[in-house]
Protein backbone atom coordinates (compact mmCIF):
# COMPACT_ATOMS: atom_id res chain seq x y z
CA UNK A 1 0.00 0.00 0.00
CA UNK A 2 0.85 3.53 -1.28
CA UNK A 3 2.28 6.07 1.69
CA UNK A 4 -0.33 8.86 0.28
CA UNK A 5 -3.34 5.74 0.04
CA UNK A 6 -2.10 4.88 4.07
CA UNK A 7 -2.49 8.75 5.03
CA UNK A 8 -5.64 9.21 3.21
CA UNK A 9 -7.34 6.27 5.01
CA UNK A 10 -5.64 7.29 8.05
CA UNK A 11 -7.16 10.80 7.96
CA UNK A 12 -10.46 9.39 7.00
CA UNK A 13 -10.51 7.38 10.41
CA UNK A 14 -9.68 9.91 12.27
CA UNK A 15 -12.07 12.52 11.04
CA UNK A 16 -15.21 9.63 11.22
CA UNK A 17 -13.88 8.88 14.74
CA UNK A 18 -13.83 12.64 16.24
CA UNK A 19 -17.48 12.97 14.91
CA UNK A 20 -19.00 9.64 15.95
CA UNK A 21 -17.28 10.50 19.36
CA UNK A 22 -19.36 13.99 19.56
CA UNK A 23 -22.68 12.27 17.85
CA UNK A 24 -22.29 10.00 20.85
CA UNK A 25 -25.62 11.83 22.33
CA UNK A 26 -27.77 10.64 19.13
CA UNK A 27 -28.68 7.31 18.56
CA UNK A 28 -26.46 5.53 15.54
CA UNK A 29 -27.91 4.40 13.30
CA UNK A 30 -26.96 1.06 10.50
CA UNK A 31 -28.28 0.84 7.26
CA UNK A 32 -27.78 -2.19 5.48
CA UNK A 33 -27.50 -1.81 1.14
CA UNK A 34 -27.16 -3.65 -2.07
CA UNK A 35 -25.94 -1.98 -5.01
CA UNK A 36 -25.86 -2.64 -8.74
CA UNK A 37 -24.28 -0.54 -10.98
CA UNK A 38 -22.79 -0.06 -14.51
CA UNK A 39 -19.64 0.40 -14.95
CA UNK A 40 -18.36 3.74 -16.88
CA UNK A 41 -14.58 1.56 -17.55
CA UNK A 42 -15.08 -0.39 -20.24
CA UNK A 43 -14.30 -3.95 -20.72
CA UNK A 44 -17.30 -4.53 -17.76
CA UNK A 45 -20.23 -5.58 -17.83
CA UNK A 46 -22.24 -4.40 -14.40
CA UNK A 47 -20.97 -4.22 -10.76
CA UNK A 48 -22.61 -6.14 -7.95
CA UNK A 49 -22.16 -5.14 -4.27
CA UNK A 50 -23.17 -4.47 -0.90
CA UNK A 51 -22.66 -2.61 2.21
CA UNK A 52 -23.22 -1.70 5.84
CA UNK A 53 -23.14 2.27 6.96
CA UNK A 54 -23.14 3.87 10.43
CA UNK A 55 -24.52 7.24 10.27
CA UNK A 56 -24.13 8.97 12.80
CA UNK A 57 -26.36 12.35 13.59
CA UNK A 58 -24.65 15.81 13.96
CA UNK A 59 -27.95 17.30 13.45
CA UNK A 60 -31.42 16.74 12.15
CA UNK A 61 -30.36 17.57 9.03
CA UNK A 62 -26.42 16.82 8.71
CA UNK A 63 -25.45 12.94 9.65
CA UNK A 64 -21.32 11.25 8.76
CA UNK A 65 -21.88 8.21 7.50
CA UNK A 66 -19.21 5.56 7.45
CA UNK A 67 -19.81 2.74 5.66
CA UNK A 68 -17.84 -0.68 3.80
CA UNK A 69 -18.68 -3.32 2.11
CA UNK A 70 -17.69 -5.20 -0.94
CA UNK A 71 -18.71 -4.12 -4.65
CA UNK A 72 -17.22 -7.24 -7.65
CA UNK A 73 -17.28 -5.86 -11.65
CA UNK A 74 -18.04 -8.86 -13.92
CA UNK A 75 -15.55 -8.52 -16.41
CA UNK A 76 -16.67 -9.13 -20.20
CA UNK A 77 -16.41 -12.59 -22.37
CA UNK A 78 -14.05 -12.75 -24.98
CA UNK A 79 -13.11 -8.50 -24.12
CA UNK A 80 -9.42 -9.64 -25.66
CA UNK A 81 -10.26 -11.86 -27.82
CA UNK A 82 -12.41 -14.58 -28.65
CA UNK A 83 -12.17 -17.09 -25.66
CA UNK A 84 -9.77 -14.35 -24.20
CA UNK A 85 -12.02 -12.53 -21.00
CA UNK A 86 -11.93 -9.57 -19.46
CA UNK A 87 -11.79 -11.15 -15.70
CA UNK A 88 -13.77 -9.74 -12.89
CA UNK A 89 -11.96 -7.16 -10.31
CA UNK A 90 -13.42 -6.62 -6.65
CA UNK A 91 -12.80 -4.45 -3.90
CA UNK A 92 -13.37 -3.85 -0.44
CA UNK A 93 -14.48 0.17 -0.11
CA UNK A 94 -14.11 1.39 3.36
CA UNK A 95 -15.33 5.02 3.49
CA UNK A 96 -16.61 8.11 5.57
CA UNK A 97 -18.30 11.27 4.47
CA UNK A 98 -20.97 14.17 5.37
CA UNK A 99 -24.83 13.26 4.40
CA UNK A 100 -27.14 16.69 4.26
CA UNK A 101 -30.75 16.47 4.40
CA UNK A 102 -32.31 18.96 2.39
CA UNK A 103 -35.33 18.94 4.44
CA UNK A 104 -35.62 19.74 7.95
CA UNK A 105 -36.98 16.70 9.12
CA UNK A 106 -34.12 14.49 8.17
CA UNK A 107 -35.30 12.81 5.68
CA UNK A 108 -36.08 13.38 2.47
CA UNK A 109 -33.96 14.69 -0.04
CA UNK A 110 -30.51 14.44 0.30
CA UNK A 111 -26.82 14.79 -0.82
CA UNK A 112 -23.84 13.18 0.06
CA UNK A 113 -19.78 12.88 0.28
CA UNK A 114 -17.60 10.21 0.75
CA UNK A 115 -13.75 9.86 0.59
CA UNK A 116 -11.94 7.23 1.64
CA UNK A 117 -9.81 3.97 0.64
CA UNK A 118 -10.84 0.83 -2.21
CA UNK A 119 -8.60 -2.15 -1.25
CA UNK A 120 -8.42 -4.54 -4.49
CA UNK A 121 -9.01 -8.22 -3.66
CA UNK A 122 -8.75 -9.42 -7.38
CA UNK A 123 -4.91 -10.49 -8.29
CA UNK A 124 -2.62 -7.51 -8.13
CA UNK A 125 -5.17 -5.58 -7.23
CA UNK A 126 -4.15 -2.63 -5.10
CA UNK A 127 -5.46 0.52 -2.96
CA UNK A 128 -6.60 3.47 -4.07
CA UNK A 129 -7.92 6.36 -2.74
CA UNK A 130 -11.92 6.12 -3.54
CA UNK A 131 -14.82 9.03 -3.91
CA UNK A 132 -18.09 9.00 -3.54
CA UNK A 133 -20.56 12.01 -4.35
CA UNK A 134 -24.42 11.04 -4.30
CA UNK A 135 -27.99 11.90 -4.33
CA UNK A 136 -30.89 10.11 -2.75
CA UNK A 137 -34.21 10.11 -0.65
CA UNK A 138 -34.83 8.61 2.87
CA UNK A 139 -38.21 7.63 4.01
CA UNK A 140 -38.42 7.57 7.37
CA UNK A 141 -39.67 4.11 7.97
CA UNK A 142 -35.77 3.22 7.05
CA UNK A 143 -36.00 2.78 3.39
CA UNK A 144 -33.29 4.86 1.69
CA UNK A 145 -32.91 4.89 -2.28
CA UNK A 146 -29.48 6.65 -3.84
CA UNK A 147 -27.69 7.09 -6.86
CA UNK A 148 -24.19 7.52 -6.73
CA UNK A 149 -20.81 7.52 -8.61
CA UNK A 150 -17.81 5.75 -6.92
CA UNK A 151 -14.28 6.40 -8.51
CA UNK A 152 -11.05 5.32 -7.85
CA UNK A 153 -8.06 7.67 -8.57
CA UNK A 154 -6.48 6.77 -11.88
CA UNK A 155 -3.83 4.68 -11.69
CA UNK A 156 -4.19 2.40 -8.83
CA UNK A 157 -5.37 -0.92 -10.79
CA UNK A 158 -8.09 -2.66 -8.92
CA UNK A 159 -8.53 -5.06 -11.74
CA UNK A 160 -6.34 -4.64 -15.08
CA UNK A 161 -8.28 -1.39 -15.48
CA UNK A 162 -9.34 1.00 -12.99
CA UNK A 163 -13.27 0.28 -11.77
CA UNK A 164 -15.78 3.53 -11.48
CA UNK A 165 -19.40 3.10 -11.76
CA UNK A 166 -22.52 4.59 -11.42
CA UNK A 167 -24.65 2.34 -8.98
CA UNK A 168 -28.65 2.20 -7.52
CA UNK A 169 -28.17 1.88 -4.09
CA UNK A 170 -31.30 0.31 -2.18
CA UNK A 171 -30.91 0.30 1.93
CA UNK A 172 -33.14 -0.49 5.43
CA UNK A 173 -31.57 1.36 8.11
CA UNK A 174 -32.59 1.12 11.74
CA UNK A 175 -31.56 2.78 14.79
CA UNK A 176 -29.38 1.32 17.45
Amino acid sequence: MKTTTKIIASAAAAVALFFTTNANAQSPKLGIGINAGIPTTNGYNFALGGDLRFQFDVSKQVSIPVTAGYTNFFGKKDYFAPGVDMPSAGYIPVKAGVKVFFDETGSGFYGMGELGAAFGVSNNAKTGFLYSPAIGYSWSNGLDLGLKYEGIAKGTKIGPENVNQVALRIAYGFKL
